[in-house]
């Protein structure tokens, strides 16, 4: 595919772009390829679930393990010791414990979700591809100027670099809708699902061939 690339003045340039990574097989129907992608969102949300909930059962409260009162004569129901979850203080009967919510995926899975996503916003037409442009110090104001002028400034957009950088990142910390992402650290399907425009760098679109050709 072909994309158009733009400056950071948001003018065409003149020079275009071919997309080099294989799509999909078109035997994949709409459905399959939906499905392919929720599963790839589902793990990504679950992976960033801290897991470090806990709760103290029976065993593990603090306290006399001396029964409270007999078995049989008292006229009450059947206590044990102090610790008894039925007790104010006592343990907690099947209280969250420590987990890791993890899912497995194939890798395959994930860069095709990725490869899906990806064609949808060139469908779309909303991938814009920009000259590689640095900040030369921290400057919201300076960012604003440039996401303006791509007429992208109140949607949701993802900005892919090539490698970290510092200025642009802390920039863009005052706009609610923008989001920075080293493509050396990984992109995923969640961020991409989750913009409403793409702005990649144009030294990022190699890393990205790469990784999406990659077996």
């Amino acid at each position: 595919m072909v994309i158009e690339i733009f400056n950071k003045n948001g003018l065409k340039t003149g020079r275009k772009i071919k997309w080099n990574y294989n799509l999909l097989d078109n035997n994949i129907n709409i459905k399959t390829k939906n499905h392919l992608i929720y599963l790839e969102i589902k793990r990504f949300l679950a992976a960033q679930r801290q897991g470090s909930h806990k709760t103290k059962g029976r065993s593990q409260i603090q306290g006399s393990n001396k029964k409270i009162q007999k078995q049989k004569g008292s006229g009450n129901a059947r206590k044990g010791d102090i610790k008894n979850p039925l007790f104010v203080g006592g343990g907690r009967i099947f209280g969250p414990v420590k987990r890791k919510y993890n899912l497995k995926l194939n890798k395959k899975i994930k860069k095709i979700a990725i490869k899906i996503l990806l064609y949808e916003k060139i469908i779309q037409k909303k991938i814009k591809i920009i000259e590689p442009f640095i900040l030369k110090e921290i400057s919201s104001k300076k960012l604003k100027k440039i996401l303006n002028k791509l007429n992208i400034l109140k949607q949701k957009t993802l900005i892919i670099s090539n490698k970290r950088d510092k200025n642009l990142y802390f920039s863009s910390r005052n706009f609610q809708n923008v989001k920075i992402i080293n493509i050396r650290n990984g992109i995923n399907s969640y961020d991409i699902a989750k913009a409403y425009y793409l702005i990649i760098k144009e030294n990022a679109i190699k890393y990205l061939e790469n990784m999406l050709n990659k077996r």
